[in-house]
Parts: C-alpha cells; sequence; structure tokens
C-alpha cells in the first residue's frame, strides 16, 4: 500500500534529529508529516493516517511517512515540528 519509499538517489537526504529519534522511540509508533497553517507538523499516524502516495523515512524501529506536499521542501525533521500539546505529554509514552 504504501511504497514511495524515500529514495535519497532522486532527493537530498533528510536528516531526524536525535530529539525526534528518542521522541519517537518513547511513543513506540509510526508518524506522518503533514501541513498544517503553520508548516510541517509530526503527528502519530494515530491521528493523521499516511496516504498511498507518502513517501517513508525510516526513524529507528518505526516510519515517518511524509506528504508528498512536505516532502520536497524537508531537509530535516526537528522537535519543532512537534505540536507544542504533544510535547508537554511526557508521561504517557503511546501515541494517543
Amino acid at each position: 500500500m504504501h511504497s514511495n519509499f524515500y529514495n535519497a538517489q532522486s532527493h537530498d537526504q533528510i536528516q531526524v534529529s536525535e530529539e525526534v529519534l528518542e521522541y519517537i522511540n518513547k511513543r513506540k509508533c509510526d508518524f506522518r508529516i503533514c501541513t498544517s497553517c503553520g508548516g510541517p507538523i509530526l503527528l502519530p499516524i494515530s491521528m493523521k493516517s499516511p496516504k498511498p502516495n507518502d513517501f517513508q523515512v525510516r526513524a529507528g524501529d518505526y516510519t515517518i511517512f511524509i506528504s508528498v506536499h512536505q516532502v520536497r521542501y524537508l531537509h530535516s525533521i526537528d522537535m519543532g515540528m512537534v505540536p507544542f500539546f504533544y510535547e508537554q505529554d511526557e508521561g504517557s509514552g503511546s501515541c494517543l
């Protein structure tokens, strides 16, 4: 279903920050970068499911799906893409 694995030969390689890797590993789920009114946003796929044309970037044992509309503009994925209310939820350890 999701066949657009990130191809580093056709795009500059997208870097995932260590903080984002830790954030994803703590929550134990896949995430998606999609468009919001404030720019790209990183959400768990339980909130924003991946689309068939999304690109995929490995993040440890998990996957970050990237909207086709965002992938051409991204060079890195950092904690600035995590919504403020998700940063505050440090104790949950889940995707919800």
